[in-house]
């Protein structure tokens, strides 16, 4: 037993007062006359033993009364010892989109907070924090409206993330107890869960609201699978945790329903639809799915319009067929030029430039590509096999430090591919173990800090660059490389000519940098706008001379169709999407010792650690108790 006050304790002291009065008392005999003595001696004997069992009574009463009095002021109590440290507690909520499933009762993430304010003590403060929300040292009923109002992101923290946040909100205190509860569905992608708190005098609670098997489909990747002058096969990418055989998948275009179809498993737990689609029309594209599980990943937004020609200037005597086979007109508009043609004015306005085996470079044609780059422009530097490698540093020297070397002639293969560079993503599906990888017969050594697309067998670069700069260390020629009857030739190139000019892809993931090019001349105080049916916002842009560059960073913040307006005119389109990275339900287990099944079942085993029993009282009705006894016993016992 422990005391609230056990300073108090001394008051058993005043148990000497019954004591004292009872030893000491001195009483005055009382004379009684009797008529016949011969009845004296028994009346003296039977007075004497009434008189001395009231007093050991009327004793011990008074006695039992003051303790009992003393003990419910110093208010005794049981209680463990994690029921009197001090505690701050910090609660985590996930609030992301796999916390949004549909379950038999409802919504997960709703019945989550509404779990929290059912049953969260309303006397106990404490701090919450979400992905994006933070209600610091608060009550239950200060900030129990906006819960409610709280809605699920893309935004995830890590684990580790989690617990370095909720350690920022208690106090440096060190003698208080510090409970960090995480309330989520941990998923894999958040980390691996220690069994142990990773950090000093931190304790960690992990609480999962639900436990059982959620059935979710999910649209995951749209892509254009083939493009005809006529046609284009637009290809979406589905898959399920289920066993179900098939789904609806709807193609709307702007609201308006185009196509259906059902996607097949088939037993399979990945599988593909395809719609045909008129290549002449602007397509404001909606792929729709209906499932019990996720409700985000139902959708999947994307836009076709109308692309402006990205403009492509080969300088060279050297023969560009292969670049007119490439460059085609209905994406590009294809010109070449020797180099005592050249019109110099009219590489400003190009996109990308092609040096074809130019021997020597003249410094105003640096200048120029200089000009070029620093204006957003990009350019392919293919060497000449007997080339002047100090002019091609002049050039290339600003561009990753790379520096053309001295030339080696020795036949060597091509054979390693950088499928993870920006020329070959989405290019190769898997790995080629039967390529047949070309060679060349005299080439330069480079030497640059740029990332290398294509390397030769002896791991010297063949191909390098990014961005808006690339160079071959080769010629392309017949007589020193059969390069371009090789299948590399066309990717290389065209994706060369694609990335020049940023064009809006046929979908965003929100959260990522995209960066896109709009060929538009604004004057100075013009700007461009961004807007959907919801919401506009200014992005970030640069104005260049002959397009504007516009940056999405954090902005837009959901998923839709928005357009690319300048002066209410509609430039074009471009579709944001949710990262589908959610969408794969898998959890990590959850350390039995440290964990709860629900929020009711944490606060009430918390109530138990935490209760602390009170007598104060039943000593104070004690005390009242022996007032009656000695009330009695004055009364009755003569």
């Amino acid at each position: 037993m422990q005391f609230k006050y056990p300073e108090l304790l001394w008051g058993l002291l005043l148990l000497l007062i019954p004591i004292l009065i009872h030893l000491f008392q001195l009483r005055r005999f009382k004379k009684t006359p009797f008529t016949n003595v011969k009845f004296l001696k028994q009346v003296v004997s039977e007075s004497r033993k009434s008189s001395t069992l009231k007093k050991w009574l009327l004793l011990i009463t008074r006695m039992m009364m003051l303790a009992a009095l003393v003990l419910a002021f110093a208010q005794p109590f049981f209680a463990n010892d994690t029921a009197l440290k001090e505690k701050e507690i910090v609660f985590y909520l996930d609030d992301s989109f796999s916390m949004n499933a549909q379950i038999e009762n409802g919504n997960l993430f709703q019945n989550t907070i509404q779990d929290f304010i059912k049953y969260a003590p309303t006397d106990t403060r404490f701090t919450l924090f979400t992905n994006k929300e933070v209600f610091k040292d608060v009550e239950i009923s200060e900030i129990q409206n906006e819960l409610l109002n709280i809605n699920v992101s893309s935004e995830q923290l890590k684990i580790d993330e989690i617990i370095l946040r909720g350690n920022t909100f208690f106090s440096k205190n060190t003698g208080t107890q510090k409970n960090l509860v995480l309330i989520s569905d941990f998923q894999q992608r958040l980390g691996t869960i220690s069994k142990t708190d990773p950090i000093d005098n931190l304790h960690i609670k992990y609480i999962k609201p639900y436990s059982n098997f959620i059935a979710n489909t999910s649209l995951d990747s749209i892509f254009i699978s083939n493009r005809t002058n006529e046609n284009i096969e637009l290809t979406a990418y589905l898959s399920t945790n289920t066993e179900e055989e098939s789904i609806p998948v709807s193609l709307f275009d702007n609201d308006k329903l185009i196509a259906k179809t059902a996607a097949k498993f088939n037993g399979s737990k990945k599988t593909e639809v395809s719609f045909t689609l008129n290549a002449k029309e602007t397509i404001l594209g909606k792929i729709t799915i209906s499932d019990n599980g996720l409700s985000y990943d139902n959708e999947f937004y994307f836009n076709i319009d109308k692309n402006p020609k990205i403009k492509v200037l080969a300088i060279g005597n050297s023969p560009s067929g292969f670049l007119e086979r490439i460059y085609t007109d209905d994406e590009f508009v294809f010109t070449n030029s020797t180099l005592d043609q050249l019109n110099y004015s009219s590489i400003e306005n190009q996109d990308l430039v092609v040096l074809n085996e130019i021997e020597n470079l003249p410094s105003s044609l640096v200048t120029a590509l200089r000009t070029l780059t620093k204006n957003g422009g990009s350019f392919t530097l293919i060497p000449a096999v007997k080339g002047n490698n100090n002019s091609y540093n002049d050039l290339s020297s600003a561009h990753y430090a790379t520096q053309y070397g001295n030339s080696s002639a020795q036949e060597l293969s091509i054979s390693e591919i950088k499928t993870g560079h920006p020329l070959f993503q989405n290019v190769f599906d898997k790995k080629v173990s039967n390529f047949q990888y070309p060679k060349v017969n005299e080439h330069f050594k480079i030497s640059t800090k740029g990332p290398v697309a294509i390397a030769l067998q002896n791991k010297d670069p063949y191909l390098v660059g990014d961005s808006n700069a690339y160079f071959f260390s080769a010629a392309l020629n017949a007589n020193n490389s059969n390069f371009l009857n090789s299948p590399l030739i066309v990717p290389s190139f065209y994706n060369m000519g694609v990335n020049s000019l940023k064009i809006p892809p046929l979908y965003a993931n929100l959260g990522t940098d995209i960066s896109v090019e709009i060929p538009l001349k604004l004057q100075q105080d013009d700007i461009i706008k961004i807007s959907s049916s919801v919401n506009e916002f200014i992005p970030q842009q640069r104005i260049l001379p002959n397009k504007v560059q516009i940056n999405f960073t954090e902005n837009p913040k959901s998923a839709g169709i928005y357009k690319i307006v300048h002066n209410d005119s509609i430039l074009r389109h471009i579709s944001f999407n949710e990262n589908r990275k959610e969408s794969e339900l898998l959890y990590s287990p959850l350390p039995e010792n440290n964990s709860s099944t629900s929020i009711s079942n944490f606060f009430l085993e918390s109530q138990k650690s935490n209760a602390i029993n009170e007598f104060w009282k039943w000593f104070a009705i004690l005390a009242l108790v022996f007032v009656i006894i000695e009330t009695l016993l004055q009364r009755f016992l003569k």
